[in-house]
């Protein structure tokens, strides 16, 4: 009998969780389900070239059930494409992590620094991801270079404004109880500084993450021969739209995970309240 009372729990326990996790999922499920209809509706206009859900998923399954496959040149599965962009992605957000996460503290902690570098950012921030790519392309003289640069130079402004941002709104309460501590520079860096910052630097660093992985395809399309950007113009140069939206599906899904990591990451590594 107590054996069974316990099965009869872990069931119910099961149930109860498996329905509050239905629940969670059911608005994004509707949402998906009513954009896949209306997208078929869409497809089914006679002035329309647009293929249906089923359409797509027809014409391009053998790229969609094997995605590892490599026959050499460009011949290659969505991984290795996604692959190729992600290694642009990670060397260009690096980078403007390493230099976007400095400046940011360096024109919050010193007016000089501030005034000499606020109106070059404020000057070269608006600029498009497109705009960057012939002068990468005249400076680096290589792709790959310029295809890296251009995602570096669209994802450290995100970056520094944030990082910048959150040295100002650090509460003075913080700041007294260094002095008081007699903190030097470095320990009230690392101990007061540092952490009081880490929500608005990883703000700044989940947005730059999706600016590189928008960056990156815009700088494939027209600099590389590789990578998910490059498969989306040679398939409109062949006019497959097919392969076209798959890859487009592809795209929003890489995005939303680089997105859901930083997220993560961001949960884990900054102080809770």
């Amino acid at each position: 009998m107590y054996s069974q009372a316990r099965y009869k729990n872990f069931i119910q326990r099961i149930a109860v969780v498996s329905y509050q996790r239905l629940t969670q999922l059911f608005p994004s499920i509707f949402g998906i389900c009513i954009f896949l209809i209306s997208w078929h509706f869409l497809s089914l206009r006679p002035d329309t070239s647009l293929p249906s859900p089923l359409a797509v998923i027809n014409n391009t399954w053998d790229l969609i059930k094997d995605p590892f496959f490599y026959k050499g040149g460009n011949n290659k599965g969505f991984f290795w494409l996604i692959l190729a962009s992600l290694k642009r992605v990670v060397v260009g957000y690096l980078l403007a992590t390493l230099i976007g996460i400095p400046i940011g503290f360096i024109i919050s902690l010193n007016s000089f620094c501030r005034k000499a570098i606020d109106p070059l950012i404020q000057l070269l921030r608006p600029v498009a991801p497109l705009a960057w790519l012939p002068l990468a392309q005249a400076v680096f003289l290589k792709p790959n270079p310029s295809a890296i640069f251009v995602i570096c130079i669209t994802a450290i402004w995100p970056i520094i404004l944030n990082t910048a941002l959150g040295v100002k709104l650090v509460p003075k309460d913080y700041r007294n109880v260094s002095k008081l501590l007699g903190l030097s520079p470095l320990e009230n860096f690392y101990k007061i500084l540092l952490p009081a910052t880490l929500p608005y630097i990883f703000t700044g660093l989940r947005i730059a993450i999706g600016l590189s992985w928008l960056a990156v395809v815009a700088a494939e399309m027209l600099l590389s021969d590789d990578g998910i950007g490059f498969f989306i113009v040679d398939a409109y140069n062949n006019a497959n739209i097919h392969e076209m939206i798959l890859a487009i599906v592809y795209l929003g899904a890489v995005g939303l995970l680089l997105d859901k990591i930083m997220a993560y990451i961001s949960e884990k590594v900054t102080p809770q309240e």
